[in-house]
């Protein structure tokens, strides 16, 4: 094989040069599609891609400057200024903080769908009913409920308040009947008393990851499997939750809520990566709160559990991120347990208190 003109070195005949094709710029190891460029000052110029969507953020004024004009060169590149509109999601500012909504998307799907002028309500799913499969049930077309409860999905993204709500009427999506589609319009009719609601993210002076992890156990009427919810606060503002039913079945609530801990710290530790790569590292734990004073036992006690034999990996690895104090474990009352809003559906009154301590508020509501 011969090496390619311009590759060669002078000096070394057999030795390749390379260039690094990123202008600089490395790429995340947590996330892929984060790109970071690190100054000797210590400033930072910050790349996000989405296919062929950008995003620059960061201090280093010079270098943002320096990479847009280098992509103009090489690309057809348009700049749109300051982030407002990325992916349906919109983007607003103040001295207080900044919001992130997808008002546009919501009223595009509820005008899409014939809801746009259906009756509001308050919760997007009844606390008095839980969704199974009825035998007598008719079934609906399975393509609209899938491309319904897709675009759900993709709103889920900046509204973990729906997060339970969408992944129930997602588990039903190969043979979706009456009573489902119907959970799925009420998702939409929760919708439309809320558009623009968002994500507020506010400078703080908290410095700590924290992850409140909860689990409905045995909630599912259908294989009585338990819910797992988690949502993780990064100097006191969500980034990250999730509500996903588990995939086996928990003999015991602390067996539950032992699972939903070890995803919980697992995304933790992953944020803590992400976190590092951005050059902000710390040594302090990752403060997980769990409402399940058992399971906080079992994790802080390395002694062998009758309760937990069948769960010995997660028993492991919970014990070894408290003793090494990667992970710090907290309790929190029941009531204070913000994840509680991702793994069952609540009363009107816990609801709306979950959804503020979230971080979630409507820029469009009158003051």
């Amino acid at each position: 094989m011969e090496i390619p003109p311009g590759f060669e070195e002078s000096m070394a005949k057999n030795q390749i040069h390379k260039s690094s094709p990123e202008a600089g710029y490395k790429q995340g190891q947590a996330d892929h599609t984060l790109f970071v460029k690190k100054s000797h000052a210590g400033k930072l110029a910050i790349l996000i891609v989405y296919v062929d969507d950008i995003i620059l953020s960061g201090n280093d004024m010079g270098e943002l400057q320096n990479l847009k004009k280098y992509l103009s060169e090489e690309f057809e590149v348009k700049d749109l200024g300051n982030l407002k509109y990325f992916l349906g999601m919109e983007v607003a500012r103040s001295r207080k903080g900044i919001v992130v909504s997808q008002r546009k998307y919501i009223l595009d799907l509820l005008k899409e769908t014939g809801m746009l002028g259906c009756k509001p309500i308050d919760t997007p799913m009844d606390s008095q009913k839980k969704l199974g499969i009825e035998k007598e049930s008719t079934p609906v077309d399975r393509g609209r409920y899938q491309r319904l409860v897709g675009r759900l999905i993709y709103l889920s993204h900046t509204r973990p308040d729906i997060g339970f709500a969408v992944s129930a009427v997602s588990q039903f999506m190969h043979s979706p009947t009456e009573e489902h589609m119907e959970a799925v319009y009420r998702i939409l009719r929760y919708l439309k008393m809320t558009p623009g609601k968002g994500l507020f993210f506010r400078k703080t002076e908290n410095r700590d990851t924290e992850v409140y992890s909860d689990a409905d156990w045995a909630g599912n009427i259908i294989d009585r499997r338990s819910t797992s919810g988690y949502c993780s606060f990064v100097w006191g503002n969500l980034v990250t939750w999730r509500s996903k039913k588990q995939s086996v079945v928990a003999r015991s609530s602390a067996e539950a809520e032992y699972r939903a801990l070890a995803q919980g710290i697992c995304e933790g530790i992953w944020i803590k990566r992400v976190l590092s790569e951005l050059g902000q590292t710390s040594s302090s734990p990752i403060l997980m709160m769990c409402d399940n004073q058992a399971a906080i036992s079992i994790a802080k006690n390395p002694v062998h559990h009758d309760r937990t034999k069948h769960v010995e990996i997660d028993r492991h690895f919970i014990t070894e991120k408290v003793t090494s104090e990667t992970v710090k474990l907290n309790y929190v009352p029941t009531k204070h347990q913000t994840a509680d809003i991702l793994t069952k559906a609540l009363p009107r009154a816990n609801f709306e208190d979950l959804t503020c301590k979230l971080g979630l508020y409507d820029i469009y509501s009158p003051a």
